[in-house]
């Protein structure tokens, strides 16, 4: 970024990496937003969701886009598959335990892919050995060296982890990881699983393995140069540092997710990383595919998707990332912005909330506004956001960028790729007051015709529920309900995000409108909508397998 420089004693040291072993120029962004992100309680994501971030994950520049875990369930091997069969530009990788069925299944999934790679796992650590593979070590490098076989001989680019790698024994690791690279692993990952580890300790062990793996310079073996990958997970609120000092070190991959979503307390933050190496740029020395201006739609989306909401100040895209309130903020930031912004907005794809009402007559004037603010829509969902926007605009007396985007992300892909919802939210009447019991009407549409029940509730929302409910035919459970004002004003568009659950299965919903309650209604329908009563859903076939990894 002009106008900023490296502190004397950085820019004197240079990046701190091993002299005789010099890191690569370019870090290599492999995205597990949909697989281990995915893992994030309550998170279930359709295949048709999966697509919509995939071709996200494409625009934003990520390398390798981690799909899912084929063998867990049906519907993340049917994700995966669609990701694989249908996304270009990036590889696409499957995971996979060590084991035949395992890997079989991953192949047949990403088999279709540009670039398929194969991810395989095995945990490293004596407690894990112990506790819960019940395995020798001899075992454990038996098991790695069959299944990395098995995968590269099927055509596949193969990754290895070694689960929970930093409390492994580093002797261990040399051996088990050398066995890997033998068996035809070009990507060897390095996995702090449970975020137990420092940046020194993770910047020396990085090193280390770089030094001792067998031929992991390329000179004696005919791919080239390993690339060694770090995973990192956040317990202790050192993902992101963890992962920079791997970089620092000489790593060439790092793992990570779109908002640092994933197991407990989440995965190494996509957009924390891009920015560090660019804005410290002279620090890392290291360069990525990624276009930052991607960044803040992206992290959008998959908030919208999982349903789990970004911190407010959480950095790069927190709602409070560019905000000043203290006075002398503010006024150094008028005179100059670098005197408290290390990075611009725009560069992160932040769009002004600027008033866009009365400038947009018409559908081409709005796809040219919103392909400005990083959306292309095809026409039916154009069709469908213009008549949105035209209601909006006879409602409130400011329409701005932020109600633009809310109008658009719900305007997003049906619950099943597309096919036409079983439901639609035709009509919706209430009554309520503090001397009447709260009574709510609704009109559904369906492909089979139109359903009309009325029902009472404890409050309006609780009514408009129980009777889409029962023009549904079917008794979902309320398990999450969020309700937030996208802009500021009292006409301001309310947005509801809530959570389903029905049979196993949970799903998501997401309504906009000046009215909170219409917000609500329509968010329901929209989870309803991805359920389907008398099935046992993917979290059921999850658990059955286990969801252990790196």
């Amino acid at each position: 970024m002009s106008g900023l420089s490296e502190p004397a004693h950085v820019a004197a040291g240079g990046p701190a990496v091993a002299a005789d072993k010099p890191a690569p120029a370019r870090v290599v962004i492999f995205d597990t937003t949909l697989r281990d992100g995915e893992q994030s309680p309550g998170v279930a994501l359709t295949v048709a969701e999966k697509l919509e971030v995939a071709r996200q994950l494409v625009r934003l520049g990520v390398d390798v886009i981690e799909a899912g875990f084929p063998i867990s369930s049906p519907g993340d091997f049917a994700a995966v598959k669609a990701v694989a069969d249908e996304v270009r530009g990036v590889t696409v990788a499957a995971l996979a335990r060590t084991g035949r069925a395992d890997v079989e299944r991953a192949w047949e999934a990403v088999r279709g892919a540009e670039r398929p790679r194969i991810h395989i796992f095995i945990a490293t650590s004596e407690i894990h050995m112990v506790h819960k593979l019940g395995m020798t070590s001899d075992e454990v490098v038996r098991e790695t060296r069959e299944s990395v076989s098995l995968a590269a001989s099927l055509g596949a680019e193969v990754e290895f982890s070694a689960e929970d790698a930093t409390r492994s024994d580093p002797e261990f690791l040399v051996r088990v990881f050398s066995e890997a690279a033998r068996a035809g692993a070009t990507v060897l990952n390095v996995p702090d699983t449970v975020g137990y580890t420092t940046p020194r300790e993770y910047a020396a062990l990085i090193r280390m393995l770089r030094e001792r793996v067998e031929d992991a310079d390329g000179r004696g073996r005919p791919g080239g140069p390993l690339c060694f990958s770090v995973h990192c997970h956040d317990d202790l609120g050192l993902a992101t540092a963890n992962s920079l000092a791997a970089v620092e070190a000489g790593a060439s991959q790092v793992e990570c997710t779109v908002n640092g979503i994933g197991e407990r307390a989440g995965n190494t933050s996509l957009e924390e990383v891009i920015m560090a190496l660019r804005t410290r740029r002279g620090l890392y020395a290291r360069t990525t595919g990624i276009d930052p201006r991607q960044i803040t739609r992206t992290s959008h989306l998959v908030s919208r998707l999982t349903g789990m909401k970004v911190q407010p100040n959480k950095a790069i895209v927190g709602a409070n990332a560019f905000a000043h309130q203290s006075g002398i903020h503010q006024d150094g930031v008028l005179k100059n912005p670098l005197t408290y912004e290390i990075m611009r907005p725009e560069d992160v794809g932040l769009a002004a909330n600027s008033i866009v009402l009365g400038k947009l007559s018409g559908r081409h004037a709005l796809a040219t506004h919103l392909a400005r603010l990083g959306y292309e829509l095809d026409e039916e969902r154009l069709k469908a956001v213009f008549a949105r926007f035209k209601a909006l605009a006879d409602k409130k007396k400011e329409v701005r960028d932020l109600d633009l985007m809310a109008l658009v992300e719900e305007e997003a892909v049906g619950p099943d790729g597309g096919q036409q919802d079983r439901w639609t939210l035709e009509e919706l009447q209430v009554v309520s007051g503090s001397k009447v019991i709260p009574t709510a009407t609704v009109l559904l549409s369906s492909p089979t015709g139109p359903r009309k029940e009325a029902c009472s509730g404890l409050g309006p929302v609780d009514a408009a529920f129980a009777a889409i409910a029962r023009a549904a035919g079917c008794a979902p459970t309320l398990l999450e309900y969020d309700l937030r004002a996208v802009t500021s004003g009292q006409d301001a568009l309310g947005e509801v995000v809530l959570r389903l659950g029905l049979d196993g299965q949970n799903a998501l919903g997401r309504g906009v409108s000046t009215d909170v309650i219409e917000a609500s209604a329509r968010a329901y329908v929209v989870a309803l909508n991805k359920l389907k009563p008398g099935e046992r859903g993917d979290l059921v076939a999850r658990e059955a397998v286990g969801s252990d990894s790196d």
